[in-house]
């Protein structure tokens, strides 16, 4: 039961800071590229969303991918969040185009990224079901790591935080060994 609650208070966090830019300009602390500014993004971009259609896209996957986390790696649930966050953002701040780079949709890539990569690095019966399991569920988020024509979705955002979810099965996967 802990795995969804921990899950739906970091949501339910995530929807007190979209209220909270209702009234307040926050929005614009998400990532802007190569700037000084910019840099308080990378830890605060995955908290703001750009309008209530945005946050309630990223709600489900959020909510689903989190849980799977903390059901079957209870231990690397804090690592992965954190590096798929900063990593991530750090990636998007360096290589990203021009903008202001904001939601968690390159966290929810880096979750299905480390869930995907990491079964299979374990080489264990569970986490490998849970790797296939959530391939089948997600495989169509492939396209979101390529440019795209809507300029207002970061694709940079997805692909870094998919990067940063594949370096971090790496790195925790060989820690163990």
């Amino acid at each position: 039961m802990i795995p969804i609650k921990n899950s739906i208070i970091f949501v339910l966090f995530i929807y007190i800071v979209y209220g909270i830019s209702l009234f307040t300009p926050i929005a614009n602390f998400g990532i802007v590229p190569r700037t000084v500014n910019g840099l308080i993004g990378i830890i605060t971009s995955p908290f703001l969303h750009g309008g209530i259609s945005h946050l309630i896209s990223n709600t489900a996957p959020l909510i689903i991918l989190l849980t799977t986390l903390n059901y079957f790696y209870p231990k690397k649930a804090t690592s992965v969040v954190l590096f798929t966050i900063i990593v991530g953002g750090i990636l998007v701040w360096i290589f990203a185009r021009n903008g202001n780079h904001i939601g968690a949709s390159g966290l929810i890539y880096g979750l299905v990224a480390f869930l995907i990569v990491n079964g299979f690095l374990e080489k264990k019966f569970i986490p490998i079901l849970v790797s296939i399991a959530v391939t089948l569920v997600y495989w169509g988020l492939i396209w979101g790591i390529f440019p795209s024509l809507e300029s207002y979705i970061s694709w940079e955002g997805h692909l870094f935080g998919a990067i940063s979810g594949v370096l971090i099965a790496f790195i925790l996967t060989k820690n163990r060994r």
